[in-house]
């Protein structure tokens, strides 16, 4: 058996026990722009209105690597009130997973620098596995395809945030339904996923800004995933990064400020691990676009 075919074999066995304690979330190397996916309470805390999109190609060259498509709006409604809403589609090997959450928040003023909010989401996401596509077909009816399965979401978070600083706590998905588990022939359940943000801005210099961030995800029972990432802003207007995510890999990023309400970004993913052999990297391409009042895009923009 060839290493591709056992790439391949691995990703639909991977997938199949995924479903047993909730398929692996999807995964963004521009973490650190891109938090109401992960944390309802950071809905409304940039203070005015945000609409964030991204496209992520992962192992290109790997038949039935992920592909990741999200899209997330969010925003201030009142003094103390956030609302957003995000979109995910993320597809792997035979799977397709579709999202749809609804985001809610409340900040509470601790001082006259920090705030403290609370978040919670509630929505669903809708599962089909189809085994009938490319290569995952197998001689044994072993698998057993997933239509339109409808799964609930509810989920919750706190984020407390300064003007330079940042930390957030989150359980996207409380629910733990029970299903059919082909590979173990068995009722299995989901489980809880755990997800740690945090970041700091700081001024080097009059026109340079440094920024580490993190992102730890944790799952009871399977490896710890950890991202560390480092950006410098260059002028407010143009950004460099490195990152590099625990035994998985690291990457390249870049950041485009173009005026005041619209930001570019791109990132590169260089495996690591033995799957360097069978693909060409990674490409991730996001865009945001503020709704910012006039006195607003006055100030240099905010770095997280």
């Amino acid at each position: 058996m060839n290493l591709k075919l056992k790439i391949v074999l691995g990703l639909i066995m991977i997938l199949s026990l995924n479903q047993s304690h909730a398929q692996q979330d999807p995964q963004y190397t521009d973490y650190m722009f891109n938090p109401l996916t992960v944390n309802s309470a950071y809905a409304g805390s940039r203070g005015h209105m945000s609409v964030t999109a991204l496209h992520r190609t992962q192992w290109v060259g790997l038949d039935g690597a992920p592909q990741t498509q999200s899209f997330s709006i969010e925003s201030p409604v009142g003094k103390n009130v956030g609302l957003g809403f995000s979109v995910v589609n993320d597809e792997l090997g035979p799977s397709d997973e579709f999202f749809v959450d609804a985001n809610f928040s409340y900040t509470v003023n601790l001082n006259d620098d920090s705030k403290l909010s609370f978040g919670i989401k509630g929505g669903g996401r809708i599962l089909n596995v189809d085994f009938t596509k490319g290569n995952y077909q197998t001689p044994e009816n072993v698998f057993q395809n997933i239509n339109n399965k409808f799964l609930a979401t509810i989920g919750a978070g706190i984020y407390w945030h300064s003007d330079n600083s940042y930390f957030g706590l989150s359980v996207p998905n409380f629910l733990t339904d029970e299903h059919y588990d082909e590979v173990q022939n068995a009722v299995a359940a989901e489980r809880l996923h755990y997800y740690l943000i945090g970041g700091r801005v700081f001024d080097l210099s009059p026109t340079i800004k440094f920024k580490p961030a993190f992102l730890g995800k944790f799952v009871v029972g399977a490896p710890i995933i950890f991202d560390l990432s480092a950006n410098v802003m260059f002028n407010d207007n143009f950004r460099l990064g490195l990152a590099y995510r625990w035994d998985d890999s690291v990457s390249g990023l870049i950041g485009f400020q173009l005026g005041p309400r619209i930001m570019l970004g791109y990132a590169y993913d260089f495996t690591t691990t033995e799957l360097q052999n069978v693909n060409s990297g990674t490409h991730e391409i996001m865009i945001r676009f503020e709704l910012k009042s006039k006195e607003k895009q006055l100030k240099s923009p905010r770095f997280f």
